[in-house]
C-alpha cells in the first residue's frame, strides 16, 4: 500500500515538474516561445510585410538619432543580477551583442541609456547606430521590446 501511495505521489509530483517553456520553430523559421499557460511569443519578432507594395517611408535623422551629452556615462548595473545571468548568458555584453547583431553594428557602437532589471526580467534603452531601440529580457531570453499600439 504505501509503495503505491508513493509512486502516485511521485508521477502527480513529475507531471508538475515535467512543465516547461518550449521553443519551437514555425514553417517560416523563426522561433516561438510556448508557454506553460498556453500562451506564445515571437521569439526574434520582426515586422512582417503583408504587402508586396509596402510604403518605406524614411524618418528623420532628428527623431532617430540619440542626441546625447558629451559627458553621457552609462548606468551602472547591479553586480549580484549581473553576476547571476552570467550563468544563462543573458547580461548586458550578451544583450549588446545581439542588438548589435541585429543593427549591424560593432557592439563598441552600442550605449546604454537607461535599465530596468530584476533577476526575472528587465527592459534596456539602448542606442545603436543613432537609433534608440528598446530590449526586454524575460529570464535569460533577450527579445526587442515591440510597442503594441
Amino acid at each position: 500500500m504505501k509503495t503505491c501511495f508513493f509512486l502516485s505521489l511521485f508521477l502527480i509530483f513529475s507531471i508538475g515538474f515535467a512543465q516547461n517553456n518550449h521553443i519551437v520553430k514555425t514553417e517560416d523559421g523563426r522561433r516561438v516561445l510556448l508557454k506553460t499557460d498556453f500562451t506564445w511569443e515571437y521569439i526574434d519578432a520582426e515586422k512582417s510585410v503583408t504587402n508586396g507594395s509596402a510604403m518605406n517611408i524614411p524618418k528623420s535623422k532628428e527623431s532617430t538619432s540619440c542626441n546625447l551629452a558629451e559627458d553621457f556615462v552609462e548606468p551602472k548595473l547591479d553586480k549580484k543580477i549581473q553576476a547571476q545571468l552570467k550563468k544563462g548568458r543573458a547580461t548586458i555584453s550578451h544583450v549588446k551583442k545581439k542588438v548589435a547583431k541585429d543593427y549591424n553594428c560593432s557592439v563598441d557602437d552600442v550605449l546604454l541609456l537607461s535599465v530596468s532589471e530584476q533577476k526575472a526580467k528587465g527592459v534596456y534603452h539602448l542606442c545603436a547606430n543613432g537609433k534608440k531601440v528598446a530590449y526586454k529580457r524575460i529570464g535569460n531570453t533577450i527579445i526587442k521590446k515591440e510597442k503594441l499600439f
